[in-house]
């Protein structure tokens, strides 16, 4: 029997029993170290009012929401933009859940953040006990959507979007919600029965939508979102020179990770192995003690190998700029990274991807001939050699990884919306699958 969007009574009154005794023994309810539903507000402005709705559950959802918010101040039709963390709106035991524990598995336990995350690649089998857990924890944050009442609802993570597609489906809001999802794949924790679109990375991903019962004409393939500084350039040659690096030698563009777990001092030690003459920016973000520790690390290696140059940096505003001008990046293949390298026509090197999305993310750039992947750091210079061996090979891997970018996926999602708006929201009842 297929599952229906109107929940029995006997289910409502055991959802209200035990949300309230929820709060009444203070289980998932703790205080909140700001209330969100003081922020500042602003005078009424004339165009549509817009809401990016994203989860510091790693770096990707933010970044993405926040190259949204970039070509959404952009356009005149557009009176207010409001780009919030939905983690906000909790407890901090929720946040914690999701945060936190998120970050610790990525740390310490990546093998068990697979297992989940494949295990619950269920379509529409968890949806319900979610949004149950989510309405306990999230109930500041319905509070704010509906002073706010904006006209435009975009999600780029599925914990905000599984609540305003409740909302919208119990007619508690007005607003045209749209899910932006940020890896290649589309995992069941994605999937909303209302909704008025989705944009997807690339078209075998809306496929998969169609298939489980979502409207074609409700997805889009934009691509993933990312900045707008982020594109081919023509004066790579240039640029290196700029910026005090040899055009006559390779250059890499090495990752440091952005939640603190880096597989970069064995890249510095493999590469030490090169036969090619080579030089390598690496990027340690705001981690000061991974910095450190590359520029000893670094100067080591340079003192035996001569051929082989480092530039150790920290936190940079300018990824864009150093994805341009390399050769080839190492490192994790997270989803906006991956955009990011694929719009810049820059191949990977795949190192310790994080199971679950980042592995199923690899098996796309594999399969596409973007990328490499190194199971052991005792490899990585022989692949590399045998790459440099074969420049035309290396940019063969360029032109396809220029081939699916999409530069310009920020654009076209706003231009979506703005322009070519859906008035119904689509209602999916998911069928056996």
């Amino acid at each position: 029997m297929e599952p229906t969007d109107a929940p029995t009574g006997e289910k409502v009154r055991s959802f209200d029993k035990l949300r309230r005794s929820a709060f009444r023994i203070n289980f998932l309810r703790r205080k909140l170290e700001v209330d969100p539903l003081k922020l500042e507000t602003t005078p009424a402005t004339e165009g549509r009012k817009v809401l990016l709705l994203s989860a510091s559950a790693g770096t990707g959802h933010i970044r993405a929401a926040e190259a949204l918010e970039k070509v959404f101040r952009q356009q005149p039709g557009v009176g207010e933009v409001r780009n919030i963390d939905a983690l906000r709106f909790t407890n901090r035991l929720f946040r914690d859940f999701y945060s936190k524990l998120y970050i610790q598995l990525v740390q310490k336990a990546p093998t068990i953040l697979g297992i989940v995350y494949n295990s619950t690649d269920e379509p529409w089998k968890t949806d319900r006990m979610r949004l149950m857990l989510d309405r306990l924890n999230t109930g500041p944050l319905v509070r704010f959507i509906s002073t706010y009442q904006p006209d435009i609802i975009v999600c780029t993570h599925f914990l905000p979007s599984e609540i305003i597609s409740y909302l919208i489906s119990k007619e508690k809001l007005n607003a045209r919600l749209s899910i932006v999802v940020t890896d290649i794949d589309v995992h069941a924790m994605w999937l909303c029965r209302t909704f008025h679109r989705y944009f997807v990375a690339i078209e075998e991903s809306k496929v998969h939508l169609e298939v489980l019962g979502l409207p074609g004409d409700h997805i889009t393939v934009s691509g993933i979102p990312i900045d707008p500084a982020f594109g081919p350039v023509e004066n790579r040659d240039e640029m290196r020179r700029e910026s005090g690096f040899d055009t006559n030698r390779p250059l890499f563009l090495i990752s440091g990770g952005a939640l603190g777990v880096s597989p970069a001092a064995g890249v510095l030690d493999a590469l030490a192995r090169l036969r090619h003459p080579a030089q390598a920016i690496v990027v340690c973000g705001k981690n000061t003690e991974m910095q450190a520790g590359m520029e000893r690390q670094a100067r080591a290696l340079e003192a035996t190998n001569p051929g082989l140059t480092f530039r150790i940096m920290g936190y940079t505003n300018e990824m864009h700029r150093w994805m341009q001008m390399s050769d080839l990046f190492i490192g994790k293949p997270g989803g906006l990274t991956t955009a990011e390298c694929l719009a810049c026509g820059l191949p990977m090197v795949i190192v310790a991807p994080i199971p679950g999305q980042e592995d199923r993310n690899s098996d796309h750039l594999l399969e596409k001939g973007i990328a490499l992947k190194c199971n052991e750091f005792t490899t990585m210079a022989y692949k590399i050699d045998g790459l440099l061996d074969h420049p035309e090979q290396l940019q063969a891997m360029r032109e396809k990884a220029l081939a699916l970018g999409r530069p310009r996926a920020a654009e076209t999602i706003v231009d979506t919306l703005m322009n070519h708006p859906i008035g119904q929201a689509a209602q999916v009842t998911p069928g056996a699958v």
